[in-house]
């Protein structure tokens, strides 16, 4: 499997929160020849490795939206107006490109006032609700391809920066799914006695729908969240000044998560040399992580971050040996059974 084209694959694809569909076809796509698969109502992915009859079961997770942009209204003029779906920084804007999800795909470029016309108190950062776009055409014509409630994502396209460093839109989380998809290929063959689940959740980045529902239906003994977190940039301190790229993904270490699992993850980290790095957290974790460990009367559950800069930006930053390093931490834990013994 070439780790990196399948990242660029998945980031490529539209999937704003609540319209995965068409990044849930290629990971079915990617996924079949590992594993039986399942789409529930809410838009989760599943896939089943190992004894689908067993009664013990470990359910790993990885949200498959991307943060995106509705489209609310449309003057007169044709400028569309627009609001975020997930948590859209505003600071990065303006001027930026955005593409229509629709089957006709319509690129148009967020309105600015250039400096030259502005006196100052226009360059703070606005809300979102206040953005417009121009796609260059009068509304007559715009009507007969974009209405609203139709759904826009960042249109900058996935490409390598040196060594094994790429940037690219939504790698929130379709680099968690890439790994996922790389364990399961790692996993092919291999004996396993009880289930794994796979989750490719929907809604993460709006209200968590596939997470809750979809660790409700299945109520496993065990879970593992894959998610991004935050990477080492100019002017950081504390924490994350001190995570960096391509030294492995981030072990969560949280009172709302299991602190055997956190545990068993990090010893066969060391175990097996395969790169870490720990990322203490003094409450929730902010992934699905959150939900799935109070579902029903509780899960156990861990959680592993891939380190990544410009979070929810146009241009996100990781390693892709990040994502490797991962895939093969969440392929041992399994081989080795867990905390069932714990």
């Amino acid at each position: 499997m070439d780790l990196k084209e399948l990242i660029f694959e998945l980031c490529q694809a539209a999937g704003v929160s609540g319209n995965e569909q068409p990044v849930l076809e290629i990971i079915k796509n990617r996924i079949s020849p590992f594993a039986k698969t399942s789409v529930d109502c809410n838009g989760n992915l599943f896939a089943v490795l190992g004894n689908r009859h067993a009664e013990r079961e470990i359910l790993v997770d990885a949200h498959i939206d991307r943060i995106g942009f509705i489209v609310t209204d449309i003057d007169e003029n044709g400028f569309v107006k627009i609001d975020g779906c997930g948590g859209v920084d505003s600071r990065v804007l303006q001027n930026t490109e955005l593409v229509t999800q629709n089957e006709i795909k319509l690129y148009g470029v967020v309105c600015c006032l250039p400096p030259h016309l502005s006196n100052g108190s226009e360059d703070k950062a606005e809300p979102i609700s206040k953005t417009w776009v121009d796609f260059g055409m009068p509304k007559y014509e715009l009507v007969k391809y974009i209405n609203p409630g139709d759904v826009l994502t960042f249109g900058s396209k996935p490409s390598c920066l040196l060594g094994d460093l790429i940037t690219a839109p939504a790698l929130d989380n379709r680099c968690g799914a890439a790994a996922l998809i790389r364990m399961c290929e790692l996993l092919s063959g291999k004996e396993i006695d009880y289930r794994v689940t796979v989750m490719f959740s929907s809604q993460e980045e709006t209200f968590a729908l596939g997470a809750k529902t979809g660790a409700f239906k299945h109520m496993a003994d065990e879970a593992i969240v894959v998610d991004v977190s935050f990477a080492s940039q100019p002017d950081i301190s504390g924490l994350y000044s001190k995570i960096a790229l391509s030294k492995g993904g981030m072990i969560g270490v949280s009172p709302i998560l299991n602190r055997d699992m956190t545990n068993a993850l990090i010893k066969l980290a060391q175990d097996k040399n395969i790169p870490y790095q720990l990322e203490p957290l003094a409450s929730l974790t902010g992934t699905n992580a959150d939900h799935i460990a109070c579902t029903k009367s509780g899960i156990k559950t861990a959680l592993v971050s891939i380190p990544q800069r410009y979070m929810h930006t146009q241009h996100e930053v990781i390693s892709v040996s990040d994502v490797d390093n991962t895939a093969r931490l969440l392929a041992e834990y399994i081989q080795s059974g867990g905390t069932a013994n714990a």
